[in-house]
């Protein structure tokens, strides 16, 4: 049978909920993949939720065969980022189908149209809206449980971007670290001789309000800048800065919430960890009702064995001081209070150094790794 492609509304909920559950139930019998929420995916495809919508564009599609779906993908058009580089790109994302060429190819034939009839010159992906959603394809790892920041595919996905002419433009690596029951010596020292030369301190909330606002904005503040010349960066507007602090603020534990801070008690760095939400949201598959809530309650209560690395910043003149071990100096001992066995870090990008070099301290391994793929349109 030939693949139909239709086009998803951006202003249907049930359309946009049945997009994101077949990338949900494509991976039904996969041990590793942890789905999202479905709530949370539907809102940031949603015009009137997702603050990115004042600079993006987006279109999704939906492939059929016989009336069944078999794939999807979501063209994102960020003029903001376009700008600031100087390009006329078109981002993909939500990427998921069957292992068939005649369903990758019809995908990535209606979003490139879609993007050359907006003007655009090249597509690359996978990636969101902004760097806050999940973005690049899994290349090594396929046996690693994910987490809820991260991408899982098939391994033929990289197969099929070959084949449609795509070529690897980055590459991003991830670590699996073991929580030392301790912190080494040699580590805690450095902390100390850091704090000490630049007169740092280290501040710590038991109030969501006073947090949010005493550092709230200043928190993905210090992340724009921070992050400003990474790839592909977006930059945070005062918009989606509101919309982060309330949707952060209200589910991360705040002793896993670290604030490095000057003498003046301006933002020097920000080391936020979540604790794990995979088994939970494998248990849910994403759902929160009818009884999705039942299996995400014990983790926001605390209850899991694993801590993800949710956000690390360090502001410009402080990196490669040091710094980054005053954040772990104090979350270490919180990860064992919790009992946290292992962490896992957020994708960064292979020629990172800086944010590499910090785990040399602690037991780990390079467990996954991902890229983003590029052509001409």
């Amino acid at each position: 049978m030939a693949i139909e492609i239709r086009p998803v509304s951006a202003q249907s909920r049930s359309e946009l909920r049945a997009y994101v559950k077949f990338g949900i139930d494509l991976y039904k019998d996969n041990p590793y993949f942890v789905p999202p929420l479905v709530y949370d995916d539907v809102n940031t495809l949603s015009p009137d939720k997702n603050p990115a919508f004042e600079f993006c564009e987006a279109q999704s599609f939906m492939a059929y065969r016989d009336g069944k779906p078999v794939g999807r993908i979501t063209g994102i058009i960020n003029n903001a980022v376009n700008a600031r580089t100087n390009q006329k790109s078109l981002r993909f994302g939500f990427l998921d189908f069957i292992d068939d060429n005649e369903v990758s190819a019809a995908l990535f034939d209606a979003v490139s149209e879609w993007g050359r009839s907006k003007g655009m010159t090249s597509i690359v992906g996978p990636m969101g809206f902004t760097d806050m959603d999940h973005e690049g394809m899994l290349t090594f790892g396929y046996d690693e449980v994910g987490t809820m920041a991260t991408i899982y595919n098939h391994p033929y996905y990289v197969d099929h971007m070959h084949r449609l002419g795509f070529k690897q433009e980055a590459e991003w690596v991830e670590f699996y670290i073991k929580v030392p029951e301790q912190i080494p010596e040699k580590y805690s020292r450095i902390a100390q001789i850091v704090q000490q030369r630049n007169n740092l301190r280290i501040k710590k909330y038991t109030s969501r309000k006073k947090i949010k606002e005493e550092y709230g904005e200043a928190l993905f503040e210090l992340v724009n800048e921070a992050y400003d010349k990474l790839y592909g960066y977006s930059p945070l507007t005062k918009k989606q800065i509101r919309y982060y602090i309330d949707m952060y603020l209200g589910i991360i534990n705040l002793d896993l919430v670290t604030l490095v801070v000057d003498p003046d008690d301006r933002l020097v760095a920000v080391g936020i960890s979540i604790q794990s939400f995979s088994k939970a949201l494998q248990k849910s598959r994403g759902r929160i009702f009818p009884l999705g809530w039942r299996h995400l309650l014990p983790t926001l209560m605390g209850k899991s064995d694993a801590v993800d690395l949710l956000l690390i910043a360090v502001k410009p003149e402080y990196q490669n001081k040091g710094v980054n071990a005053l954040l772990f100096n104090d979350l270490i001992p919180y990860y064992n209070k919790y009992g946290f066995r292992h962490a896992e870090t957020n994708p960064e990008l292979l020629d990172n150094s800086k944010v590499q070099d910090q785990w040399n301290y602690f037991e780990t391994r390079q467990h996954r790794r991902r890229a983003s793929f590029r052509k001409p349109l």
